[in-house]
């Protein structure tokens, strides 16, 4: 467990961090009216949580099964077992915010399936390259076509440049895992004097790393596989974008299908930066400003935002922890898991 301890710096820090993104909040919406809340409240459809409800674990259903695209040629591993251990992730980040979900979900198949844990964490990190790069083509798309909200900076330039960059980096990444490939496990490579001295340096812990790496570095041989982890990522996107669009109807706002693209993209940029700088929150912030620019109330606004990210907390909660005890799982498992499975 001492593995995943977090410093008394590490925690000091998330205070602060936390204190600014509440105070960031608080000056954009310093004139939220406390007194419309109840007209909001009382005037709402209920009927389009259900929507909502349904859309965040369907995501989830399809990162699965995009999932199990990657991992077909290694292990045809159920989707079912694989959107489980997605939530059984979600759930270990929210319990020890530190970043566990790859590594545990990775963990749960490897455990699950009989592989290793370097295979499987890299099969979860081409789904999320892919991910980021059909993020970035939608930026473009947006970018191109869509009538971007008004702001005293140039957003359009803005979104540009972190666009095209998002696109090379994942690109970059992408492409870099299978040319390094060959080299992990090449003794007179510098990739493969590195992975060997990386062994050796942490003793059992990594032994093998080099070839469960190879292992996973995968790409569906079947060419509707293949197209069918794009399209599903694209599917997820588009998902995503709906959200806002239930609980908008909940309080009767209707927005352009860009709006709501833009939203996602918006709210996406807004937690990536918040994760680079280590502050929390960077989803809700980001989604609350997105619609800030697109002229909706700040009442309104921050109710949407409570409604879809609460939603997403309770869901992710429940079925996560479903899971975890369908299992056999606890989240002092779930720490040690993290603390040992790196090899």
């Amino acid at each position: 467990m001492t593995g995943t301890r977090r410093s008394p710096r590490a925690v000091s820090w998330s205070i602060i961090a936390a204190l600014l993104s509440a105070g960031v909040l608080i000056i954009a919406f310093r004139d939220f009216e406390i007194g419309r809340m109840p007209s909001i409240l009382f005037g709402a459809e209920p009927i389009w949580l259900i929507a909502l409800a349904a859309s965040i674990p369907m995501e989830q259903v399809l990162r699965g099964w995009k999932w199990r695209q990657i991992l077909f040629d290694i292990r045809p591993v159920a989707t079912l077992r694989l959107f489980s251990a997605v939530m059984v992730g979600y759930f270990a980040n929210m319990m020890v915010p530190i970043g566990l979900s790859p590594l545990v979900r990775a963990w749960l198949v490897a455990r699950l399936e009989g592989l290793k844990i370097s295979t499987v964490l890299v099969t979860t990190a081409i789904e999320r390259f892919v991910d980021g790069i059909v993020f970035s083509v939608i930026v473009g798309i947006l970018v191109i076509f869509a009538a971007l909200p008004t702001t005293e900076g140039n957003l359009r330039l803005g979104m540009v440049a972190a666009g095209g960059g998002s696109l090379v980096l994942f690109t970059f990444l992408f492409g870099g895992l299978f040319l390094v490939k060959r080299h992990l496990i090449a003794p007179d490579s510098i990739v493969g004097r590195f992975v060997t001295r990386l062994e050796r340096a942490f003793g059992g812990r990594l032994a093998g790393i080099g070839d469960g790496m190879v292992e996973g570095i995968t790409w569906p041989k079947s060419h509707w596989r293949g197209t069918g982890v794009v399209f599903a990522s694209i599917a997820m996107k588009m998902i995503s974008t709906t959200h806002f669009l239930w609980v908008g109807l909940v309080f009767g706002i209707l927005l352009s299908p860009f709006d709501y693209i833009f939203i996602m993209v918006f709210s996406g940029f807004a937690l990536i930066i918040s994760r680079f700088i280590r502050i929390p929150g960077g989803g809700i912030i980001g989604s609350a400003f997105a619609l800030k620019l697109l002229g909706i109330a700040d009442e309104e606004a921050l109710t949407m935002v409570f409604g879809v990210h609460s939603s997403s907390m309770i869901l992710v909660a429940g079925i996560g922890a479903i899971a975890m005890w369908k299992n056999g799982l606890t989240v002092m498992k779930l720490r040690l898991a993290a603390s040992e499975s790196i090899s």
